[in-house]
């Protein structure tokens, strides 16, 4: 089936070219920490930026959800489409839902409705021309493709250890990336004390170490030990011991129970906490296609908030001037060993940046195999631009050759929101002039727009020549939510 796909992947350069997309937004994650993201079952509206491959005049996008996408915000997005009519669009795009809110991945509702894959099957004009593209890809994402025989632009489920904690280390260090000092694959109690003394032995000033779960995300996974109040060495590994119960996890409702469960059915690192005044947390994005080919994709600067400032609320593009192409250029070493391992489609590698004199020291703290919260505000930036990223300086130009930048948030959060309807949202952003305008390729656009009126939460979008504009967008923004949210 993957030979499939590289085969059609040959013909994509020509924008006419018949093709259908199954798109199936399933976050097929840790059941317990996706519990903790608010309206997280409203999440699988971020893929709804793959409708701009609608303005394609011959491409068919089936998207599959677990609840229905309301029509409004089928329009909204229908209705950013550049060059193409949107009834045109709407015909060429089918919705199907499976009328299911349990905790269950999309994924596996899917697969337990025989009658809904018929009818995926059904809507494929021509499966020899049709692929799969999901959030993340594991053997249940496989299991769907092998059953509907259509072929996943995505990684390989039997390479997503690489993209553990655990094996983002071995690939930094095959890479010859500086990474925290630490140790990997850890999966009981006493390897992490083991660890945590290790650590403190190779860095005898260490004030604090960093827990993670292999496959914890957003930072949800994390958890902070302070070797604080640490007494003489011949006492120090039974208080290390004494200590992981009281650990600081990222996680709200996170227990070192659950915490030590989680840790023995898929292991986890320890490493050092990098101190320093000044941090920054930059990402690098790539692609590799289905032929092989990788290219850079962007650069951003995350924007990270919790209780020790590791759990991930949006991003800037593109990522600061002064280090960019840095890691950029790093990012580049740690993706050509995911290249020669076969890793195909989109993934971000995610740094650690902190300034000591004039200069910033970078050092890699993960890898992502799977498309993320900077997947798409980029994707929607290049769709509604139709401009371009330029990897020699690591900037974004419209076609007449302006630059564009943007704020991006999935945390847009206030109980003042709920009880706002999508209508009420498009209402308030048009009154307000709070859209995207195409004429001058500036303006804000929204996502997770389900998730507003029962939870208060919406997705961000600004767009603009600069990163103080894309600011001031985005505070603009928030104060008109707020006014609106107390006034009829």
């Amino acid at each position: 089936m993957q030979a499939r796909l590289a085969a059609m992947f040959r013909g994509f350069s020509d924008q006419d070219t018949p093709r259908t997309v199954v798109i199936v937004p399933s976050l097929t994650m840790d059941r317990e920490v996706l519990a903790n993201i608010s309206g997280v079952h409203h999440y699988e509206e971020r893929m709804l930026c793959y409708l701009m491959l609608l303005r394609l005049p011959r491409t068919q996008i089936i998207y599959v959800t677990s609840h229905p996408v309301p029509e409004p915000i089928v329009d909204y997005y229908l209705h950013l489409l550049p060059g193409i009519p949107a009834q045109h669009a709407r015909k060429r795009l089918t919705l199907l839902s499976c009328h299911d809110g349990s905790r269950t991945s999309l994924t596996e509702k899917i697969i337990e409705r025989p009658r809904l894959q018929q009818r995926i099957r059904d809507s494929i004009p021509d499966p020899s021309a049709a692929y799969m593209i999901y959030f993340n890809v594991t053997e249940l994402e496989r299991d769907l493709a092998l059953s509907l025989d259509l072929p996943i632009y995505g990684c390989d489920p039997d390479l997503l250890s690489l993209g553990s904690k655990s094996g983002s280390r071995k690939i930094f260090r095959e890479a010859g990336i500086a990474m925290p000092e630490g140790l990997e694959d850890l999966f009981t109690p006493d390897q992490i004390v083991d660890a945590l003394l290790e650590l403190r032995q190779r860095r005898p000033a260490i004030k604090r170490a960093v827990v993670k779960l292999n496959e914890g995300f957003s930072g949800e996974g994390n958890a902070v030990f302070a070797y604080g109040g640490a007494p003489n060495v011949s006492d120090l590994r039974g208080w290390v011991r004494s200590r992981l119960p009281h650990l600081a996890f990222e996680a709200k409702d996170m227990t070192w129970e659950l915490f030590e469960e989680k840790l023995r059915a898929m292991g986890g690192i320890v490493e050092e906490f990098i101190e320093g005044e000044v941090k920054r947390s930059p990402s690098a994005q790539f692609r590799i296609d289905p032929l092989g080919q990788l290219e850079p994709v962007s650069t951003h600067d995350q924007v990270l908030g919790g209780d020790s400032g590791q759990v991930f609320l949006g991003c800037t593009f593109p990522a600061d001037k002064h280090y960019r192409l840095d890691i950029q250029q790093d990012g580049l070493k740690a993706a050509r060993a995911l290249a020669e391992q076969g890793v195909c489609g989109r993934f971000a590698i995610d740094f650690l940046s902190v300034l000591e004199g004039n200069e910033w020291r970078h050092y890699a703290i993960e890898i992502n195999l799977r498309r993320g919260g900077t997947t798409h505000p980029f994707m929607m930036l290049e769709f509604l631009t139709d401009g371009c990223y330029d990897p020699a300086t690591g900037s974004f130009l419209t076609p007449a050759g302006q630059p564009r930048c943007y704020y991006a948030s999935d945390n847009l959060e206030s109980p003042l929101y709920r009880g706002l309807t999508p209508g009420d949202l498009i209402d308030i952003a048009a009154i307000n002039r709070l859209h995207f305008d195409g004429a001058c390729q500036k303006g804000v656009v929204f996502h997770l727009i389900g998730a507003l009126s029962e939870f208060g939460k919406l997705g961000v979008l600004c767009i603009a020549p600069s990163h103080e504009e894309t600011e001031a967008l985005y505070r603009r923004t928030t104060e008109v939510l707020d006014r609106e949210s107390t006034t009829v």
